[in-house]
């Protein structure tokens, strides 16, 4: 689909004084502003600490009526990607915040070892996408070869590279500050989700027997409960790194090889070589015409994509035919995965014949601004919780490596109308082979009604919405935002 890749490099170790400065008086800006969030009352200090400054400098300004929303899986992610939104930051920033906030609340589907897919959309003709959503992927690449003793094979971790780019495209707020609230959560414990516990029952005596994981999931043997603080201090050192030294040095830094020596030792066997040479891609989205307004899907790799277009395109025909919508976004995924090629003629063909595996678990999130900026992804570990398998001293949950499992039904879509310039709706979805068809449904009720989410979409299916039924930034009164009743999410805005 025409990519381009994004090199993200690693800073000089020689980097100037000036510079370093410049780097950590924005840190401390956004560790302020997270620190407030969580309740912390030692601003001032913090600032005489770093800055040497007076402890009554004025913090950033906040924003007043319509700021945009933000909906996620797990609430405390949609917290911080709000704050970024109240202070002024664009749906890129919050979704930034919001990422990686998610790598620390909601572990066992988003992560720094996973990956994952964002659509971008700007009204701007002269921003990035020119006007029309684009593509930002950064699904979990296999390495090059299997090394010996590698017992469970890794993904190379691509979490911070794909929410690096997408700010690098969109994004305003300093990049190393919107890293700060998931840090002060991993360093201080947050407590534990339902969503996260959830998934933790399902899977706790297996994590157990891994002696970090168990550390973090489980101290003392005793599996984290309900009321429980998860702690996780050698991830937040992890994202004090990414935030003082950059991206760049957990793929070819000091940070890179240290995971390469802590992945072998989990069995995962990453090289630096891996790290270095798996880069984030940008490009076109699927589109599809809806009345007056387009719809974007994700692009292959993040197929899931390919089958919610396919399932919608089914539904704008006969909206309800929900069981031949299914079997179509099935289907489709099933014909792109046996034999590739270009994605746009795989949609055109559309099969209702085919199956898949049983697939991973992924989650979703979206996030709009004040001025019609959206961004919508889907992230995965390619299986709850990864392998399992904590690299020590990281605190990063490694993820299979594609090669060791199917992959997820990564879904996610934007519409938008390019003759008003304006923002229509986003919708995420996730529950395995019910992804693609929650994105398809959720989308056609929303595009369909006033509402984010009209209605539920069918089981399996999870979906998170935002929609504004009289577009965006022209009439932030007709902007809503859901997520799915069924689960534990948290939608988050103001008007």
């Amino acid at each position: 689909m025409g990519h381009r890749r994004i090199q993200v490099a690693a800073p000089g170790h020689a980097a100037d004084k000036a510079r370093r400065e410049a780097v950590r008086r924005r840190a401390v800006v956004l560790l302020t502003s997270a620190l407030a969030m969580s309740g912390c009352s030692s601003l001032g200090s913090l600032k005489q600490t770093f800055l040497g400054g007076q402890s009554g400098t004025e913090g950033p300004q906040r924003l007043t009526g319509f700021i945009g929303a933000a909906v996620a899986d797990e609430g405390r992610a949609a917290l911080a990607a709000r704050e970024v939104l109240a202070l002024g930051g664009t749906a890129a920033d919050a979704a930034v915040a919001l990422g990686f906030t998610l790598a620390v609340t909601l572990p066992s589907r988003a992560g720094l070892g996973g990956g994952g897919a964002c659509l971008a959309y700007s009204p701007d003709r002269n921003g990035p996408g020119q006007g029309s959503p684009e593509a930002i992927v950064f699904t979990p690449v296999a390495p090059s070869a299997t090394l010996p003793n590698t017992d469970r094979p890794a993904a190379v971790p691509m979490l911070a590279r794909g929410l690096f780019a997408l700010h690098a495209r969109y994004g305003k707020q300093p990049f190393e500050g919107l890293i700060a609230p998931a840090e002060q959560l991993a360093r201080f414990g947050v407590p534990i989700s339902r969503a996260l516990l959830r998934d933790l029952a399902l899977v706790a005596g297996p994590l157990a027997a891994d002696p970090n994981a168990r550390a973090v999931f489980a101290p003392g043997g005793v599996p984290l409960a309900e009321g429980g603080t998860l702690v996780q201090n050698d991830l937040g050192g992890t994202l004090a790194q990414l935030r003082t030294a950059g991206v760049g040095d957990l793929y070819q830094g000091a940070l890179a090889r240290r995971m390469e020596d802590a992945s072998r030792v989990a069995g995962g066997g990453l090289t630096l070589a891996d790290l270095r040479a798996a880069l984030p891609r940008t490009g076109a989205p699927l589109v599809i015409s809806a009345g007056r307004d387009s719809v974007a899907f994700l692009p292959p790799p993040a197929d899931g994509g390919v089958g919610a277009a396919a399932a919608f395109q089914a539904l704008e025909a006969n909206p309800n035919d929900v069981p031949g919508a299914q079997a179509r976004a099935i289907g489709t995924v099933a014909q792109w995965r046996q034999g590739g090629g270009d994605a746009q003629a795989v949609l055109a063909s559309a099969s209702t014949n085919g199956s898949l595996p049983s697939l991973p678990a992924s989650t979703g999130f979206a996030v709009l601004d004040r001025n019609g900026n959206s961004v919508a992804c889907a992230v995965t570990m390619n299986n709850l919780f990864g392998t399992g398998r904590v690299a020590p001293g990281t605190g990063i949950l490694l993820a299979p490596s594609p090669r060791a499992v199917a992959p997820p039904l990564l879904s996610a879509a934007i519409a938008w109308n390019a003759s008003v310039r304006g923002f229509r709706a986003a919708v995420t979805g996730s529950g395995q082979e019910g992804a693609a068809l929650a994105v398809a449904v959720g989308l056609t009720n929303a595009l369909r009604s006033t509402a984010a989410m009209p209605a539920m979409v069918p089981e399996p299916g999870r979906a998170n919405a935002i929609a504004c039924s009289r577009y965006l930034p022209d009439n932030d009164g007709s902007c809503s935002s859901a997520v799915d009743p069924r689960g534990t999410g948290l939608a988050v805005g103001s008007n």
